[in-house]
């Protein structure tokens, strides 16, 4: 892996750096959360060259082990990991696991063991039985609106789950999502999608970073874009903050403006 921006003298080419793999404190120094008074959103996604967010549905065909280990290094670092129903379903998402190689780091940035799983939906059509409400380390937090159906939100509870109501519809408003995540400890924040519920970040304009993780492969096909639903007003715009490099993979990572 090579750091090519912000460019440093430092930079190796492309053939002296094939061979070197970043440490996880190395990778935990590059996405530190910046110091700030209130929340930050950041968004963990991978895109294809041609555009796509998934392939077949999900999104580990355009992965890598690289990749993996970012977005093992971007759980470590966060709160709260903030995901659609419909990604926790396709995906079969299990709560996240203790690391050692970040207990240390954890304990000094006065958080938790592990961060939650904070999972957004109006339904509540989920498997309440599975170990991601059942048996995490820490429990599982249900983002849903007021006019939720009370007997799913009773099932959620009786399963283990913490229901959050951050709407006054049955869906979630974005912004009460956030701030409500706040209120209760939960300042760093990751979203891992799905594509709906990024879109709807973003059109919220709550989102502070996105790292997109550009996979040198393509696709075809109809597959979704990293983020969906309706277009904003106005292009939002993003600096580019760093990028990095390995094996063809291009990790950046964009901050709002």
């Amino acid at each position: 892996m090579r750091q090519l921006f912000p460019v440093t003298d430092q930079t190796p080419d492309a053939e002296a750096a094939k061979d070197t793999q970043w440490s996880l404190h190395e990778l935990a120094d590059a996405y530190a959360y910046p110091r700030t008074d209130g929340p930050w959103l950041r968004a963990n996604m991978v895109s294809s060259l041609d555009g796509a967010g998934q392939h077949e549905g999900r999104s580990q065909p355009l992965s890598s082990e690289t990749d993996m280990r970012v977005f093992g290094t971007l759980r470590a670092l966060a709160d709260a990991i903030v995901v659609g129903a419909e990604t926790v379903r396709l995906e079969g998402y299990r709560p996240a696991r203790a690391r050692p190689e970040f207990a240390a780091r954890r304990e000094a940035a006065g958080q938790g063991p592990v961060a939650a799983i904070a999972v957004v939906t109006a339904s509540l059509d989920l498997d309440f039985s599975l170990p991601l409400f059942a048996s995490p380390l820490v429990p599982t937090l249900v983002l849903t609106g007021a006019a939720a159906d009370p007997e799913r939100i009773r099932e959620a509870e009786r399963g283990g789950a913490e229901v959050v109501v951050a709407g006054d519809g049955p869906g979630v408003e974005p912004e009460r999502a956030v701030r409500a995540l706040a209120e209760r400890g939960f300042r760093r924040l990751l979203t891992e999608g799905g594509p709906r519920l990024l879109g709807q970040f973003v059109a919220a304009d709550v989102l502070d970073e996105l790292c997109l993780t550009v996979s040198p492969t393509l696709t075809a096909g109809d597959a979704q874009r990293i983020a969906g639903g309706p277009p904003v007003p106005v292009p939002q715009r993003f600096a580019l903050t760093s990028l990095l490099e390995d094996a063809g993979f291009l990790y950046t990572r964009y901050r709002r403006i």
